[in-house]
């Protein structure tokens, strides 16, 4: 097995953008996915697997290795997300439905040929954290993590532990204040990656304690919904094939710039 396994959900998503309603796939392992597999990298999707595919998420199964349990449609994930601007967002309501299935134990036994394991956003740090500690007993060289705002500041404690356990972490800004108290004071330990991004702005790269900012391309934002998880497949895949933490996360930034001008991941479905 090469290329990176994606551990988390695909969702059924509702989104208000602006004063409408639409209704897109989603999920935090489906976008890193997606974008991962867009960038170049083989990727491996271990989340509840639908049976029957609904049609949004039919072109997901078309481009990456699907792995996880079998579920009815019904039982998907589904969010509501509210957009305000700028790369702002609430999560107004998560009906995890099917995530409690996903199980360490169903794993791969074996997870050492994956350049790379993400364990994405789940229902709690708490599971995040058995993930990781499973990805680990099975040989997973390099394992990255990332987080949402209701767990930075309503699982502080154990995102923390999952921080200090992962090669490396994504987060946001919003997420950063949460664990840090500011962006500024965001840190890595050494050896470590950390990756925050700034909406518009772009996104930092902290390596112990040098910070490289990297602007993001203007661009015309029609949905953000998934850009950090976008960025996070970008870089991961980037870093796969062999670019440096800062050129890799270059290519993050550019292909979330790129996402956010489409509804959904509609703008990742396009060849290379």
């Amino acid at each position: 097995m090469t290329g990176l396994l994606i551990i988390g959900v695909a969702s059924l998503d509702t989104l208000h953008l602006g004063g409408r309603i639409e209704r897109s796939a989603g999920g935090a392992a489906m976008y890193t996915a997606l974008a991962a597999q867009r960038s170049g990298a083989p990727a491996t999707l271990f989340a509840p697997h639908p049976d029957p595919m609904p049609a949004a998420l039919a072109p997901v199964a078309e481009r990456v290795t699907w792995l996880g349990p079998r579920v009815s449609p019904e039982a998907l994930t589904r969010l509501d997300i509210a957009h305000h601007g700028g790369g702002k967002a609430t999560l107004l309501k998560a009906d995890w439905g099917a995530e409690g299935r996903l199980i360490p134990d169903d794993l791969p036994d074996d997870l050492h040929g994956f350049d790379s394991v993400h364990i994405a956003a789940l229902s709690s740090a708490r599971r995040q954290l058995e993930f990781l500690r499973a990805c680990r007993r099975r040989g997973a060289r390099r394992v990255s993590a990332g987080t949402y705002a209701r767990l930075a500041y309503g699982e502080t404690e154990n995102v923390r532990v999952l921080l200090e356990s992962a090669d490396l972490f994504f987060m946001n800004e919003n997420e950063a204040n949460g664990l840090f108290g500011s962006v500024a004071g965001a840190k890595a330990d050494e050896g470590k990656l950390l990756f925050v991004t700034l909406a518009e702005r772009g996104a930092l790269v902290i390596e112990g304690g040098a910070v490289s900012h990297l602007p993001a391309p203007a661009a015309r934002e029609v949905d953000p919904t998934g850009a950090g998880d976008v960025f996070c497949g970008a870089t991961l895949a980037a870093l796969a094939l062999g670019a440096d933490p800062v050129a890799a996360a270059q290519r993050g930034v550019a292909l979330a710039s790129a996402a956010v001008e489409h509804l959904g991941p509609a703008g990742l479905f396009s060849a290379r």
